[in-house]
């Protein structure tokens, strides 16, 4: 039986593919280099730090400018209260208006405001006050361990009540001014910022580009605190990353902010190691802070009660700077491991046992209520 023959016409009838049109560009290709420059949470950590820290350095340039030709301020370093709160303005309104123009240039998809940068958490003011009066308490207990040991040296108050309650309330607004600057730059923006973007490898590249800063650039004032702060944060944040634990972006950033926070201080005079160190150290104890209390406000008022109550309640030495007008006078005695020298007391090693104590305290306060808190 022949096999059944089909008319030629009928494979004739079939239509003839068609090519494949040529592909046109289409947006996505266009955007194919976004994803360096912008991430899920709009534009990526590292660009936003680096923007945020030119148009911060550009504002003091210009305000700092308008301040001196006003004659508000002057080459000279500034040391008494009036002159300290007046030279804080400069670097606190250039803050607000980087932040500002950061809000307009970050994620537009959210509602993003100045409280965002880890200032709007529950209870600001209880918060607040419970800084305050931890840092004037460890403040003073340090100085109390100081005079006990011999290693501080009290002369009696120069001024009257009057006098000294006025001066005092200059230096509380200077040192609140320096707690606000100080933290809106580490533990608000900067903390915030890096959290949303770090991994351990970038923490690490920024841990070696300060240590390598210092190290090419002759030092500074205590370097040794800045390398001894990179070096204590390896391990638990290399831990966390092997871990890929719940979180790790925030302690990764904590790591890379608290240990410029020291280097920043590296640029005072009469410095030591020790003092660098601790200043570390205080940073991460104010990042802790945030994570627990939901907020930098606990951070502000330990920050400025401190400052106050070395720089003009006992008359310190503050991270090597000496104020005019303070209510008591505290000298250094001894050697100046213990007694902290020309630092102050931030410069003592007993500094280090009391900013453990003040983490020890943060954490009995906290602790339970943050760890209530729904995970992120």
């Amino acid at each position: 039986m022949e096999p059944e023959l089909r008319p030629a016409v009928e494979e004739e009838s079939q239509p003839a593919p068609t090519p494949n049109p040529a592909p046109h560009p289409s947006p996505q290709h266009d955007r194919d280099f976004d994803w360096v420059f912008i991430g899920p949470h709009g534009l990526r950590a590292g660009w936003s730090i680096l923007l945020f820290a030119a148009l911060y350095y550009l504002f003091r340039e210009v305000i700092g400018t308008l301040f001196f030709a006003a004659g508000l301020v002057h080459d000279t370093p500034a040391d008494s209260a009036g002159a300290v709160l007046v030279a804080e303005l400069v670097p606190f309104f250039a803050l607000i208006a980087a932040g500002l123009i950061m809000i307009l240039i970050e994620d537009t998809s959210i509602d993003r405001r100045i409280p965002s940068y880890n200032l709007a958490g529950p209870r600001r003011i209880r918060h607040f006050v419970s800084g305050l009066v931890a840092g004037f308490a460890a403040l003073s207990l340090l100085v109390a361990a100081l005079a006990w040991g011999g290693w501080l040296r009290f002369g009696a108050a120069s001024q009257s009540a009057a006098q000294a309650a006025a001066i005092g309330a200059l230096w509380a607004i200077a040192f609140l001014l320096v707690g606000s600057v100080e933290e809106g730059l580490f533990r608000c923006y900067a903390l915030s910022t890096l959290t949303r973007g770090i991994n351990f490898w970038w923490a690490l590249a920024a841990q070696v580009a300060i240590c390598l800063y210092l190290a090419l650039n002759g030092g500074g004032n205590g370097a040794w605190g800045v390398y001894a702060a990179a070096a204590i944060g390896f391990f638990p944040c290399l831990a966390l990353h092997q871990r890929a634990a719940a979180r790790s972006a925030f302690w990764q950033a904590a790591w890379v902010t608290s240990t410029f926070f020291g280097f920043y201080h590296t640029s005072n005079s009469g410095e030591n190691w020790i003092g660098i160190f601790a200043a570390s150290f205080m940073g991460f104890v104010f990042c802790l802070s945030v994570r627990l209390t939901g907020s930098a406000w606990w951070a502000i008022g330990c920050h400025a009660a401190w400052d106050w109550a070395e720089t003009f309640f006992y008359g310190a030495a503050d991270s090597g700077l000496q104020g005019q007008g303070h209510f008591l006078s505290a000298n250094p005695a001894g050697n100046p491991l213990w007694s902290g020298g020309a630092d102050g007391p931030e410069g003592s090693l007993l500094v280090l046992g009391v900013i453990l104590l003040l983490l020890l305290f943060l954490l009995a306060l906290y602790a339970r209520n943050s760890a209530a808190q729904p995970a992120d």
